[in-house]
């Protein structure tokens, strides 16, 4: 098959591909376009790189972690979303798309290499040059961003509801203490002063559960204080929250979260025909699912002579003769 793909994607650990006879060398002499794709959670020169893991273990190796969480707790992982689907499959993807700009140019493949380790690390660029500097030079939970600051941070409501506030510009935050119906006199001193913080705090909490969340959507809706609803999920789905693309190509369809016919759809929704589902439920790709299919119209392989099905999965037996393609 190897001659006929633009991609292939390793999500083996280190040496794998190579047991297999398949090594990125190898393949690339088959076809010179070629990109391989490898994708390991740990490096693949590190000391972990025979070990498994899942992401708060590659997290924790590249510092991230240990920068989340509260002040005076333990480290938090938020799910899996960081070194996973962030520092791991975005990252990776880049990478692909980033090899076949260049293949445009030189018409040669290449290997790609990504790691959850060094992804991770890199979505937190941020933060961790901050820690040079007066934004995030304090331990966890202790600076501006990580829930020091009483104007970004999130509070309960009357209902058990939350607000999401982010009031760091002067003038954001002045809509924020309008909305509030809080004075600036009343804060004990100026914004900054991280002297006045807990206070400040104690009062933005009593005021927030004064009324529901509704009532302060209401309030702050329209205005420049950046103070939103916390929303779930579930709400999220019962109001019929219409999930989109990542991103959207005014010019290229493509395919629409929502299941349905593409005609009439704009481009923020996907021009083309949405998948199976509604934002909000998938089926997942099953081991084999398509796969013979594939084989037959690629490789003219058949079940029983060329491969087995294994607990859903296609096992390969060998081949006896060599495949005839029609090119």
């Amino acid at each position: 098959m190897i001659p006929r793909v633009d991609i292939l994607i390793d999500p083996f650990r280190p040496g794998v591909l190579e047991k297999a006879g398949l090594a990125p060398q190898d393949l690339l002499k088959e076809n010179p376009r070629l990109i391989v794709a490898r994708m390991t959670g740990f490096r693949r020169d590190g000391k972990y790189k025979d070990m498994a893991g899942h992401d708060i273990n590659y997290i924790a190796v590249s510092g991230v972690l240990g920068m989340l969480g509260r002040a005076g707790d333990k480290p938090y992982a938020p799910a899996n979303i960081v070194g996973d689907f962030a520092g791991g499959g975005a990252v990776c993807f880049m990478g692909i798309l980033l090899a076949l700009l260049q293949r445009q140019t030189t018409g040669i493949g290449q290997v790609v290499e990504a790691n959850m380790v060094d992804g991770s690390a890199y979505m937190a660029s941020m933060p961790r040059f901050g820690r040079k500097t007066p934004m995030w030079d304090r331990p966890r939970g202790e600076n501006m961003l990580d829930g020091a600051s009483p104007y970004y941070d999130t509070y309960e409501t009357k209902d058990g509801g939350y607000m999401a506030v982010g009031a760091l510009e002067p003038q954001f935050f002045a809509a924020l203490l309008k909305g509030l119906g809080i004075r600036e006199e009343q804060l004990g001193g100026k914004r900054d002063d991280r002297k006045t913080w807990p206070a400040m705090r104690e009062l933005f909490t009593a005021t927030f559960k004064s009324k529901t969340r509704d009532e302060w959507e209401a309030i702050f809706d329209g205005t420049d204080a950046c103070c939103t609803p916390v929303f779930d999920q579930a709400e999220l789905e019962k109001a019929g929250f219409d999930q989109r693309p990542i991103v959207t190509l005014k010019n290229s369809p493509g395919w629409a979260i929502q299941d349905g016919e593409s005609e009439g759809r704009d481009y923020r929704q996907g021009q083309g025909i949405g998948v199976e589902g509604d934002g909000w439920t998938s089926g997942g790709l099953r081991p084999g699912s398509g796969g013979e299919d594939i084989l037959a119209q690629w490789m003219g392989w058949s079940r029983g002579r060329h491969y087995e099905v294994n607990q859903g999965g296609l096992e390969f037996v060998g081949v006896k003769e060599r495949p005839k393609f029609k090119l």
